[in-house]
């Protein structure tokens, strides 16, 4: 509820904007004439968004739609505050009364849609926006309430040709790119991959190591599911892996990431890992992750606590992370961070992304195995480009760069050459 609260008022403070006739700023501190239809209208915007305080600003609108109750900006922000406020009825009868009178009204149609989105009745948002794009074919706003209520009504093939229109019409319409990620994620119920990652060192060590990945995910209710098989070859050694992961969906903002591994006696991969991250889609394109992972190799495990903000802006999705180790083993509270930058060239599957990094990530299924090896430096640079071949064949390639002290004084370099590739059905 605390997440539909903030999407809505930042909704609502974008209708600043959005009306047909502007009252004066808002935020200015001089007296407003209450006496007229706009000088209520400003007064009721001031009470929400300076002072907080709902049922004055609603009072306010409230008197000023007994002087010009015609006036649909005024009554459109009322909706909104109703819709805000949990009032549905209320919020229903100020839009569908603006629409009665002015059906080709934009503003109206993208409240009334909202409403119910977050309201859950997702075949009344379609409606709502199929008679919107009447007057507005070329509406992006109410285009892309259309296919999330698709999505939510699981048409994800009706949704997907919206978002693919918008997005050969916009690259850089950031809502679509979003949404045709998450249509991605949950339209296809099964995909197979396999991927090889090549690591050699210049000093460290002598063998280079190799990791193979064979992996299956299906799609479910909840979310989807994969399981993975990691085989490698370090130290001149082998060792095997298993690992299960789970994407459940928590509602419309949030969802989690579970995770546990199970490696084999060689000590090439963690005896036994886990990990757990909550995930937010937020308004204006944001996302956010907060969790924990645990290593167990020999002796203490290692809990390590991350923490992630991302932004989708233009082709671009630019992200942070952070992951903090409190480790008994280096007797202090070791921090890596990480920044990415991924750029798309077309849909979700066509990109080129980089990293730039201090520190070791327990993610990274091929160099996890030095977190605990105490290097006192480690800096990364790496590149990643996927290629969307066909309609199931994705194409994966990663290059990768790693400066390391691990001994004082002493430093050597790593190189990785990864390719994968997935198949979806």
């Amino acid at each position: 509820m605390q997440m539909k609260k903030l999407f809505f008022g930042l909704i609502l403070m974008g209708s600043l904007c959005s009306g047909r006739l502007k009252a004066q700023d808002s935020t200015s501190k001089a007296p407003i004439d209450t006496s007229s239809s706009d000088g209520l209208f400003q007064a009721a915007r001031r009470a929400a968004f300076d002072n907080k305080d709902y049922p004055l600003a609603k009072s306010y609108c409230k008197r000023a739609l007994e002087k010009s109750p015609n006036y649909a900006d005024i009554r459109i922000f009322l909706g909104r505050m109703y819709t805000w406020t949990d009032q549905y009825d209320s919020a229903k009868a100020c839009f569908e009364k603006v629409l009665a009178r002015e059906p080709d009204y934009e503003d109206a149609s993208l409240a009334y849609a909202d409403l119910q989105y977050w309201n859950n009745y997702n075949k009344e948002t379609v409606a709502i926006c199929d008679a919107g794009l009447k007057a507005h074919p070329e509406s992006k706003d109410l285009l892309i309430r259309k296919a999330k209520a698709l999505t939510a009504l699981k048409d994800y093939a009706a949704a997907h040709i919206i978002t693919t229109n918008l997005l050969i019409k916009d690259k850089t319409n950031t809502d679509a790119r979003s949404l045709e990620n998450r249509i991605k994620d949950e339209s296809v119920k099964n995909k197979i991959g396999v991927s090889y990652d090549y690591n050699t060192f210049d000093k460290q060590y002598d063998d280079p190591w190799h990791l193979l990945s064979v992996d299956y995910s299906r799609t479910t209710g909840i979310g989807s599911v994969i399981g993975r098989f990691n085989y490698a070859n370090r130290f001149a050694s082998t060792g095997t892996q298993f690992e299960i992961d789970a994407y459940p969906r928590i509602n419309k903002t949030f969802y989690s990431y579970v995770s546990m591994g199970f490696g084999d006696n060689s000590g090439l991969f963690p005896k036994f890992r886990a990990g757990f991250s909550l995930y937010a889609n937020l308004p204006k394109s944001f996302e956010t992750e907060i969790g924990f992972r645990y290593l167990k190799f020999t002796g203490t495990p290692t809990w390590i606590y991350t923490a992630y903000i991302g932004k989708y802006t233009g082709n671009w999705l630019l992200g942070a992370r952070t992951y903090i180790t409190p480790s008994d083993f280096v007797k202090k509270v070791s921090v890596s961070y990480s920044v990415t930058a991924r750029y798309y060239l077309g849909g979700a599957d066509d990109f080129i992304g980089t990293v730039f990094g201090y520190g070791i990530s327990p993610d990274d299924r091929y160099n996890n195995i030095q977190i605990n090896t105490a290097l006192l430096s480690s800096y990364r640079i790496g590149l990643t480009y996927k290629k969307r071949v066909n309609v199931g064949n994705n194409f994966i390639a990663d290059l990768g760069w790693f400066n390391q002290e691990y001994l004082p004084g002493t430093k050597g370099n790593q190189y990785l050459i990864s390719a994968g590739w997935q198949f979806r059905f």
